[in-house]
């Protein structure tokens, strides 16, 4: 969109403030990779390029605005430190830069953030950083920063709704345009608040206004998606916070009116189809991602004859990923790809129930990867929560068709939410 079509009092941010970020940060951020991707390109017949930012030193492209917004502070304000609220990224680019700048800084993160990135944080930050687990969301973490900060005057380092950490941000298009060898046709790139999709769209729509820019929420996330589909800035009730770098209640004001005037498309995808991608990754190309930094490629699929021949890049975010999230990243994919199920089986009590069950209803490829089961009374069936893992999601009808025509079927757990978080 044509600047010439935005409202003048939005703030958009101008290409020469994003290069003066540039080489306020150059000293400490790593311009990473434009890498081609030779699984993708292959898969969708495009060219597509991976913006590798889970290289930076602190693993994702939240340096590159936490250092922005710290090193332009005056110095007054920087010798009363600094504060913020972080599931993770954002509080490692805010330690790192504390460190690097030698000013104090108190870290508030939710109570529920993953143990490797309170110890990455910590880790960065040195003697100079506080961390305080606070809170079961970022939100929740959020208030209860701003109430420390203004108590003790120091300066709120905001992980997305803020100029210079939308300029730091923006700093990514500089890079991707600089490295790369001609017209770029689509660039993918994750939004939770918003600082990086609003930099990136506003570098891209003033040097390359024909590149379209897509949006990647998750499907249980989507604050922008529900704010640009009515047209004004609200905050969800309830999000899935599985995608933690990316689930947020609210994104930022400024950058909603970016987005809102910059973006050609904002979508949402699947918690299990992310999982997928991470797994896909490691597997095929030895990359480890954390499942915001994934979403970008998980939506390739959605544009693939959009994209053929053409020059993609997807912004590859963050690499901060704990390693005990395997198994469940690992289930979440299954149960997307419909190749896990659960069930409640009502089991005869009697002997050779179970070897009947094995015997007769199992398919040859199928297995049980979960069972649990307790004889507490002298009724004749006794109920078993039972995980089946199928090879292929076509065997699940006739699995069923077998339940019931042997009397083992009970009650399909997938389709019951509540139930299934409560057993599983």
């Amino acid at each position: 969109m044509s600047n010439s079509l935005v409202k003048k009092d939005i703030y958009i941010p101008q290409i020469e403030a994003v290069q003066q970020a540039a080489e306020r940060i150059s000293k400490v951020v790593i311009k990473t990779p434009l890498a081609p991707s030779f699984t993708y390109s292959k898969k969708y017949e495009a060219n597509v390029f991976l913006k590798r930012e889970d290289l930076q030193q602190v693993r994702s492209y939240k340096i590159r605005g936490a250092y922005n917004k710290i090193s332009s502070l005056p110095k007054d304000e920087l010798s009363k430190g600094v504060i913020c609220a972080s599931a993770g990224n954002h509080a490692q680019g805010v330690a790192f830069a504390c460190n690097n700048l030698e000013a104090k800084g108190v870290i508030f993160m939710p109570i529920t953030t993953p143990k490797q990135k309170v110890e990455q944080t910590r880790m960065f930050g040195g003697k100079w950083v506080e961390v305080i687990l606070k809170g079961d969301t970022f939100d929740d973490s959020y208030k209860n920063a701003i109430k420390y900060g203004d108590k003790y005057n120091m300066v709120f380092i905001h992980p997305f709704d803020d100029e210079k950490v939308i300029e730091g941000q923006a700093t990514i298009g500089l890079e991707i345009l600089d490295q790369a060898d001609g017209p770029i046709d689509y660039i993918f790139a994750p939004l939770g608040g918003g600082g990086l999709l609003a930099g990136l769209s506003s570098v891209f729509k003033q040097i390359s206004p024909n590149t379209k820019i897509i949006g990647v929420e998750p499907e249980g996330a989507p604050s922008m998606s529900a704010s640009l589909k009515i047209g004004k800035l609200i905050e969800l009730k309830e999000i899935d916070r599985f995608v933690d770098g990316a689930a947020v209640q609210k994104v930022g004001s400024r950058n909603f009116e970016i987005c809102k005037n910059f973006l050609d498309e904002m979508i949402t995808v699947p918690e299990g189809k992310i999982c997928q991608t991470i797994l896909d990754l490691y597997n095929q190309d030895a990359i480890v991602v954390e499942p915001a930094g994934a979403m970008s490629i998980t939506a390739l699929d959605t544009f693939a004859e959009d994209i053929k021949g053409k020059n993609v890049v997807c912004v590859v975010s963050g690499s901060n990923n704990d390693i005990t999230r395997t198994a469940e990243i690992k289930e979440k994919a299954l149960l997307y790809a419909g190749l896990k199920h659960y069930f409640i089986v009502p089991f005869p009590q009697r002997a050779g129930a179970l070897k009947q069950f094995v015997a007769k209803v199992l398919g040859p490829d199928d297995d049980i990867t979960h069972f649990e089961y307790s004889k507490k009374h002298h009724r004749e069936n006794g109920p078993a929560v039972v995980g089946i893992e199928l090879k292929d999601p076509k065997d699940f009808d006739p699995l069923v068709q077998r339940m019931k025509e042997y009397k083992f079927y009970g009650q399909y757990l997938n389709d019951n939410p509540d139930l299934f978080q409560f057993l599983i």
